[in-house]
C-alpha cells in the first residue's frame, strides 16, 4: 500500500486508489493511513467525523464507512486475485479499526526517517549531508498536509503536528546551508518565509545573519526591528534573548559572525 498524506490524500494499494471521495469516508481513511500500524479507537473516528455531535446511530454509520474502505480494497485486488484480504488490510482489532503497516511505504513515514538523520547529522557537525537529508525529507511534500481533506478535531491536531514538524525540518536545512556558506543563495528564500511567518523568530534570526554575511549588515538590523515592532503591536512582547544576542553582535561588528558559520546557530540562535 501506498500512503501520501504530505499534501493531497493519496491511498493506492496494488497499484490502485482507495480513496472515497465522499467528506467523513476521506477523514476516516486519512486518520487510519496517518496512524497506520496503530488501532484508532472507535470513539477517536467518532470525535473525528462528528465532534460533540455524535448521532445516534454513529456506530452504524461508521462501520458502513469502514465497509465502503473494505469494498474499495477489495476492488484493488478484483483484477488478480491475489494479496491479501480487506479485513487483514483494515482490521478490525481492540475496539477500534487498524491499518496494517505491513508492506506500507508512506511519505509521512519517510519524511521523519530522513529528518531524524539530517538532524543527527547537523547535531555531529555534518552540515552537507544535512542539508542533503533534509532537502529530501522536505521533497516529500507537495503542498500543505491533507490539504484536500476537511479535518475535525483529531485530524487538526495531527494537520498541524505535520506542520510544525515541517517548518522546524526547514528551519534545520536553512541552518545546514548557512554553515555551509550558501547565505546568498537563500536570500530569496529567506525573504518570502520571514514575510510569511512574520512572527517566527528563528527565521527572522536567519534571515539576518545572511543579509549580514552577505554585505547586507543595515538590512539584517532593519529585519530586527521590523520583527521587534510586529511581535510588540501583535502580542506584547520583545524578541527573544537569542535574537537579541544576534542583534547586539550585529551592531558590534562580531567577528565571530563572519568567518567560522558553524557554531553561529547555536551561538545565537537555538533555543535548546
Amino acid at each position: 500500500m501506498e500512503i501520501k498524506v504530505l499534501g493531497p490524500l493519496e491511498v493506492r494499494e496494488n497499484g490502485v486508489s482507495v480513496a472515497p471521495s465522499a467528506s467523513k469516508p476521506r477523514q476516516v481513511l486519512a486518520l487510519l493511513a496517518l496512524r497506520a500500524g496503530h488501532v484508532v479507537p472507535v470513539p477517536t473516528l467518532m470525535d473525528e467525523i462528528w465532534g460533540d455531535r455524535i448521532p445516534q446511530s454513529a456506530v452504524t454509520t461508521l462501520q458502513t464507512y469502514i465497509l465502503q474502505l473494505r469494498r474499495k480494497l477489495s476492488a484493488a485486488h478484483a483484477d488478480t486475485g491475489s494479496g491479501r484480504s480487506s479485513k487483514e488490510i483494515l482490521a478490525t482489532a481492540y475496539g477500534g479499526y487498524l491499518l496494517t503497516r505491513e508492506g506500507t511505504d508512506s511519505d509521512a513515514a519517510e519524511f521523519e526517517r530522513l529528518a531524524a538523520r539530517g538532524s543527527a547529522a547537523l547535531e555531529q557537525g555534518d552540515a552537507r549531508a544535512a542539508a542533503t537529508l533534509l532537502a529530501r525529507a522536505l521533497g516529500l511534500w507537495r503542498g500543505p498536509a491533507l490539504v484536500d481533506v476537511q479535518p475535525g478535531n483529531i485530524l487538526g491536531l495531527e494537520v498541524q503536528g505535520l506542520e510544525e514538524a515541517r517548518m522546524q525540518v526547514l528551519s534545520q536545512r536553512i541552518d545546514a546551508d548557512l554553515r555551509l556558506g550558501r547565505h546568498a543563495v537563500l536570500l530569496r528564500e529567506l525573504r518570502v518565509l520571514v514575510a510569511q511567518h512574520p512572527l517566527q523568530e528563528t527565521l527572522c534570526g536567519q534571515f539576518m545573519l545572511a543579509l549580514y554575511r552577505a554585505g547586507s549588515a543595515w538590512r539584517a538590523l532593519e529585519a530586527y526591528q521590523r520583527l521587534r515592532r510586529t511581535l510588540s503591536d501583535e502580542l506584547g512582547i520583545e524578541p527573544s534573548p537569542q535574537l537579541k544576542r544576534l542583534h547586539q553582535a550585529m551592531l558590534a561588528g562580531d567577528p565571530a559572525l563572519t568567518p567560522e558559520p558553524a557554531s553561529l546557530m547555536e551561538n545565537f540562535l537555538m533555543t535548546g
